[in-house]
């Protein structure tokens, strides 16, 4: 098991600092009684990281406390972990590089935010995202208190967490006389996050979409599956003015993307 996450330090001024987490640390000592809602992580839409460059994305919770408690005596932050439960037994842990910041609503409720960093494969590899990571991360939070007790709490979500995807289209030949046949070609490819290059994404559904020229809608032309290397590789028959695009809708853990247009011009 490799876990990953953020200690918070709540004592003094003490940084936050991203450390591997012991599993003895989640139990003992107790944590600070507050309980986590309504957290919603890069406003509720998927994280998608490409090869090479740092992606923060916000994130908004509720911590609620008891009326006793001292909000300045706790560090709060989400928290993105795999796994049956979050803590002791998660299979993997991401969190952001500082606390979040808490404003007082009540005095039980405090209104907060957070950034969570996610990096590609770098020289700290303590702390970069691996290809095989990519997928479906449940969210929870984490609150610690002057004594370093920390409490867990899942159970509040999910997200994809995607590996970028590129994706490219060329219609030729162009100009095209009408009812002759048009080529057209393509690659899909995606973020590796252990070589921090793209590579082409094999035998993925991949539709190809035409719009003629003047209109403002796509239609699907058919749908065809990448090579071994990512490649797309399909022919038409040339009809009118207008665009050609591949559209690839994404999985668990790629990102959806359209290709630029490519106009093909019907004599």
């Amino acid at each position: 098991m490799r876990i990953r996450a953020l200690v918070l330090a709540a004592s003094g001024a003490v940084a936050l600092s991203a450390l591997a987490v012991p599993a003895a640390q989640a139990a003992d000592p107790a944590g600070p009684a507050v309980t986590f809602s309504q957290l919603k992580v890069n406003n509720g839409k998927n994280i998608v990281v490409g090869s090479t460059a740092q992606v923060t994305v916000s994130a908004t919770y509720t911590v609620t406390k008891p009326a006793d408690l001292d909000p300045n005596s706790i560090q709060t932050g989400p928290v993105l972990y795999r796994g049956a439960t979050l803590g002791e037994n998660s299979d993997d842990l991401l969190a952001g590089d500082g606390p979040g910041t808490c404003t007082v609503s009540s005095s039980t409720v405090l209104k907060c935010s957070a950034k969570i960093q996610f990096r590609p494969k770098s020289s700290d590899q303590d702390l970069d995202l691996f290809s095989s990571e990519a997928g479906t991360w449940k969210l929870g939070a984490l609150a610690v208190n002057a004594d370093s007790g920390i409490t867990w709490q899942g159970g509040l979500g999910s997200t994809h967490l995607q590996r970028k995807a590129t994706l490219t289209t060329d219609a030729s030949p162009e100009p095209v006389k009408k009812g002759r046949t048009i080529t057209v070609t393509g690659k899909l490819s995606r973020a590796n996050w252990d070589t921090n290059k793209y590579a082409g994404y094999s035998t993925q559904p991949v539709k190809l979409q035409f719009k003629k020229k003047g209109a403002t809608t796509w239609s699907t032309v058919k749908t065809i599956k990448t090579s071994t290397t990512g490649a797309l590789k399909t022919t038409v028959k040339a009809t009118v003015d207008g665009y050609f695009r591949y559209t690839f809708a994404g999985t668990t853990t790629t990102s959806a993307v359209n290709s630029a247009a490519d106009y093909i011009d019907v004599r």
